[in-house]
């Protein structure tokens, strides 16, 4: 899972680079591909459940799931890039959030909080925690910033399939849920919106978007309980 990790973390980094005014998410999508299977492995997010590409490019108000096409990037956009890679059979899942050029301070601050609010998070996966340590760390974090969490969507165990048990939400109450153990893998996302956290699926079946036309940040890491505390699978360097 490390190694399926640390892929993701490479394409991920590959495409922030890449991102500016101009270029279309279908050639984020393309290098993304090439990038994977060039590492030995295959995109996760290819065909499940019919989606048709390798990541997810949501912009700007969209939340999560957003399909690659011709769209081009504009000045001030913010694209959130979702990525999974599958490598001897486990599974990497990361995602980011990234300004494109110039972009708005507050929409800024949005993706900054988001962004902490995740590593708040991941300080909770300790032995003897439960997951709605977890979650209340997003909540507890954002909400006082005036964002809202998206209630919708969660973040999700991961190993030999993307998606696994147990739900991981982005919300809860401190020292309910299911206890963490050792050898547990989760992925946690935080959702957060600039404005309310209601949400909609367009018609294309798969792009979520906030209700109210508000900016929307996304980022993930696949991250292990240990005896240690958490390692985060899908740091570019090994976590100290």
């Amino acid at each position: 899972m490390r190694q399926a990790g640390l892929i993701v973390a490479a394409v991920l980094k590959e495409l922030a680079a890449m991102v500016e005014p101009g270029i279309t998410t279908r050639d984020l999508d393309r290098v993304a591909e090439q990038r994977i299977r060039a590492a030995g492995a295959v995109p996760t997010f290819k065909g499940y459940y019919g989606y048709p590409a390798s990541i997810c490019t949501s912009i700007n108000e969209e939340v999560v799931h957003g399909i690659p096409g011709n769209k081009r990037l504009r000045e001030g956009d913010i694209i959130g890039i979702d990525c999974g890679a599958t490598y001897q059979g486990y599974v990497g899942d990361s995602a980011v959030t990234v300004p494109v050029g110039k972009t708005d301070e507050k929409v800024l601050r949005l993706l900054e909080a988001t962004r902490q609010s995740l590593f708040a998070a991941i300080d909770k996966c300790r032995v003897g925690n439960r997951l709605g340590d977890v979650g209340n760390a997003v909540q507890a974090y954002v909400e006082p910033l005036g964002y809202s969490v998206v209630r919708n969507y969660c973040g999700h165990g991961v190993g030999r399939a993307m998606h696994e048990e147990p739900q991981v939400p982005n919300y809860g109450q401190p020292g309910k849920g299911k206890p963490l153990q050792e050898g547990l893998v989760i992925a946690i996302e935080p959702m957060v919106n600039l404005g309310k956290h209601d949400v909609k699926v367009l018609s294309d079946g798969w792009t979520v978007v906030t209700l109210d036309g508000k900016p929307s940040a996304h980022f993930e890491h696949t991250v292990a309980i240990t005896a240690n505390g958490p390692q985060i699978l899908t740091f570019a360097e090994a976590p100290g």
